[in-house]
């Protein structure tokens, strides 16, 4: 699988394959939040402060506000920790956590 992703990069401009990678993450994101509800035994019209449909879009959005994710995840008894990174790894910049609730 990765030598097929490997290859498939290899034909593509840097800024697609990167275009590319941030789609997939917002994908996997929104895979994951309803992940998180299922295994919480949480269904979509038992969550707190949400009607089912608002948290069927949200489950489905690729792009979401962070206050948004925070009121989701609280109603699910989940917290949120939004951390800040280099990129580069010759930095003098250290990672550092931007939000914890």
């Amino acid at each position: 699988m990765k030598d097929a992703i490997k290859m498939m990069e290899s034909k593509m401009d840097a800024e697609s394959v990167k275009k590319a990678n941030v789609l997939a993450e917002q994908e996997i994101m929104t895979i994951k939040l309803a992940q998180l509800r299922e295994e919480s035994n949480i269904k979509q019209d038992e969550v707190k402060n949400f009607t089912q449909s608002s948290v069927s879009r949200l489950e489905k959005r690729k792009d979401i506000k962070i206050s948004t994710l925070v009121e989701y995840l609280d109603s699910l008894g989940m917290g949120v920790e939004i951390k800040a990174y280099p990129k580069e790894k010759n930095t003098k910049v250290e990672e550092k956590i931007l939000l914890k609730i």
